[in-house]
């Protein structure tokens, strides 16, 4: 496209707008991570201004976000023993999402089901809501499982701060409460942010602030966690992990509102190379924001441009504001992210449970309650083995569907012929049998396949294994069709193969699944099968009358 000034006013509109959300959500999220608030902006800034030039979303706005923030704390209470060495497994995180793309592994998040994503994202949700007790009533956040944030509700109650407990809640209100006509020019985040830190200062003026000033960021020393290189790696994968599959979410969910196609191993090099960066100057890594992304789209963003200058509006207020953010209660920040762990549960599907097919809500629930109460990298790769384990019964019955197995009578199957006599033979008798494979088979159907067809080729002296409607077959299908052929051996059951030259090249060929058929017993029509059949079981084919 040609880029003109009336698209560079529509991505500075764009950025501005966009920058305004980000601000109170990097804030927000570098609390829940453990890193503190200050983190979170320098974050926004760095994985913001990056992930929008080198990446492969157009007008994706790239930030602190819930998974993202929550996977740090979690490496943070597990792994690391010091803010520095949670900095260096981010590092190496974000190093892992630059090979993730050079392998072009992005293309692969796409196949994750929706019930697993949205069961993870509503668990994330869930979480934040369960942390943000504790700050609510005054306390400090605890890091890391909500149960040990549970374990505290208690003496929270009995100690509470009121002002904290009144700026939380008015904060909330004003998020919840925000008029939908404001929300084009001022986001209800940023909304209640200012709200929110005005009664604190006039009204709630006992509640626990941020006090922490804002400086200008410097490069640390790496310092490795006490478990050594491979437990940081193993630390660091949670969190690329995460950060990948939420950024290629919001990825997609930008492109349903543009109508463009984001590059995903792109998209994982860009967000990469800034979560690298960010980790060099103390800052949170991020991912694409939804609702970052979501604004900066309605505010008429047309390019990436309009990414980078979100990052550099941010950059802008965090140097304007620095002596303004140390001021804003903890208490703000709460009732904002108990907004944002609200509005992250999927509301829809949970009030549409009862209607849902029961595998996909087994696999939502399940993938939430993991979510929660143990890790959230666990729960999305439980998640996916459970729906692709449903997905396999599915594709059970629709591959054993496509199977076809019937006795040929002798005399319809040899009748075809005008070379043979028919009053040969038995009217009942069905000597051939065959087995036609149309579509594809997968380890889905592998074992009910071979129970359905082995007692079938069992019954009759010769069997037409016909695969010239057969596009593809897995290892495990190719093993049950080698099995097969073994019984039908077993009982002196001669097999006869179709149409193996249009099947594409795969692992009936690279398993070498067929050694045990005769090299003439491989024919390219049913005519040619008749033929083979015929003097497999002795009929004489010249008894018509040409002879």
């Amino acid at each position: 496209m040609n880029y003109d000034s009336g698209n560079f006013r529509a991505d500075l509109r764009a950025g501005i707008v966009s920058a305004i959300v980000v601000l109170p959500l990097a804030l927000a999220f570098g609390v829940v991570s453990g890193l503190g608030p200050i983190a979170g902006l320098w974050g926004a800034v760095a994985v913001g201004f990056i992930a929008a030039v080198a990446g492969g979303t157009r007008v994706q706005i790239s930030a602190a976000t819930a998974p993202v923030a929550l996977a740090v704390s979690f490496v943070l209470v597990r792994y690391a023993d010091s803010p520095v060495e949670a900095l260096t497994i981010i590092f190496i995180a974000g190093i892992i999402q630059v090979l993730l793309g050079l392998l072009r592994i992005g293309n692969l998040f796409q196949y994750t089901p929706h019930s697993v994503t949205s069961g993870f994202v509503s668990g994330v949700g869930v979480m934040v809501v369960l942390l943000q007790v504790l700050p609510f009533f005054g306390a400090d956040p605890v890091l890391g499982n909500p149960i040990d944030s549970i374990r505290h509700w208690d003496d929270a109650a009995r100690d509470m701060d009121f002002h904290a407990l009144g700026v939380a809640v008015a904060t909330f209100v004003i998020c919840a409460g925000w008029p939908k006509q404001w929300r084009k020019y001022v986001p209800s985040a940023a909304g209640a942010l200012v709200c929110g830190t005005i009664l604190g200062a006039w009204i709630f003026d006992g509640a626990p602030r941020i006090s922490e000033v804002v400086e200008a960021p410097s490069f640390w020393a790496m310092e490795m966690p006490g478990g050594g290189f491979w437990t940081a790696v193993a630390a660091a994968m949670t969190i690329a992990l995460i950060g990948s599959l939420s950024s290629l979410l919001s990825a997609s969910a930008a492109d349903s509102m543009t109508g463009h196609q984001h590059d995903p191993n792109r998209e994982l090099l860009g967000v990469g190379i800034g979560n690298a960066v960010a980790a060099m100057f103390g800052g949170l890594p991020g991912a694409g924001s939804p609702g970052a992304t979501q604004s900066n789209i309605r505010a008429g963003a047309q390019t990436r441009v309009s990414g980078a200058v979100s990052a550099v509006v941010v950059l802008v207020l965090i140097v304007v504001l620095s002596g303004l953010i140390d001021n804003v209660p903890y208490g703000v920040l709460a009732g904002i992210l108990l907004w944002l762990g609200l509005s992250l549960i999927d509301w829809r599907l949970i009030t549409h449970l009862y209607r849902v097919q029961p595998e996909h809500m087994l696999v939502m629930l399940l993938t939430l309650g993991l979510t929660v109460f143990v890790d959230l990298l666990v729960a999305i790769a439980a998640g996916i083995v459970v729906a692709a384990l449903a997905a396999s019964r599915r594709f059970e019955r629709l591959e054993l569907d496509s199977v076809l197995s019937v006795p040929m009578l002798d005399a319809v199957f040899f009748a075809d012929s005008d070379r043979v006599d028919i009053t040969q033979f038995d009217a009942f008798t069905a000597r051939v049998g065959m087995v036609k494979m149309r579509g594809s088979f997968t380890v889905a159907s592998s074992n009910r396949l071979r129970i359905a067809i082995s007692k079938d080729i069992q019954e009759h002296e010769v069997v037409i294994l016909d695969f010239s409607e057969t596009s593809y077959i897995d290892d495990s299908a190719a093993l049950v069709v080698e099995q097969l052929i073994d019984a039908a051996m077993e009982h002196d059951t001669e097999c006869i193969v179709i149409g193996l030259d249009s099947l594409p090249s795969g692992s009936l060929q690279s398993l070498d699944v067929l050694h045990r058929v005769p090299g003439d017993h491989f024919v390219a029509s049913f005519d040619d099968a008749r033929l083979i059949a015929a003097r497999l079981l002795e009929i004489n084919m010249e008894t018509s009358s040409d002879t």
